[in-house]
């Protein structure tokens, strides 16, 4: 009885995590929303990150909406000796902000939690795997360079969603992979 304990306590936090509502901007505007960004900070649980977050570089993100509605998103990471481009598509979810991923190996959430659409974005994601559950906050800007009250915002906003501060990556600035590199 005394090892269950433990372990009962433990799936209930989960639970309540998992039940956690995460705040989606208000009036999502999508037109606003699109174009270039940086991915200037990130905070994850996610076991592949929390191994190669010292290492990661800033990222150029570009998005677009579909004729549906749909989030595309495009990356270009600096990793290693190239740039690693990666192309991932959302469906939108019925509220305006939260977006679907699906494929093979994982279901994805992409949540927009704020934004004033010329400075930053705080984008939400949980990923749910065959193996892991993950979730990752990312701070997106549109110039490289992020303002330490910008950043104290996104630093206080880790606890809220269950992360631990040991967790970010604050990106440093990268000139390997030039904007657009292979996205016209």
């Amino acid at each position: 009885m005394t090892v269950a304990l433990p372990s009962l306590a433990l799936a209930l936090l989960c639970l309540l995590r998992a039940g956690a509502e995460v705040p989606v901007q208000p009036d999502f505007d999508t037109e606003k929303f699109a174009g270039m960004w940086y991915v200037t900070a990130v905070a994850s649980n996610c076991s592949l990150f929390l191994k190669m977050k010292d290492e990661m570089k800033s990222s150029i993100a570009t998005i677009s909406f579909t004729p549906e509605g749909d989030l595309a998103l495009k990356l270009v990471w600096p990793l290693l000796d190239k740039c690693q481009k990666f192309e991932l598509l959302f469906q939108q979810s019925g509220q305006a902000g939260h977006y679907m991923g699906t494929s093979a190996q994982e279901k994805r959430d992409l949540l927009v939690m704020e934004t004033d659409y010329g400075h930053y974005a705080i984008l939400h994601e949980a990923q749910h795997s065959e193996t892991e559950l993950s979730t990752a906050l990312q701070l997106l800007t549109r110039e490289q360079d992020v303002s330490p009250q910008l950043l104290q915002k996104f630093t206080e906003l880790i606890p809220t969603m269950g992360l631990t501060k040991d967790m970010l990556a604050i990106l440093s600035k990268s000139g390997e992979c030039p904007e657009g590199t292979g996205w016209h």
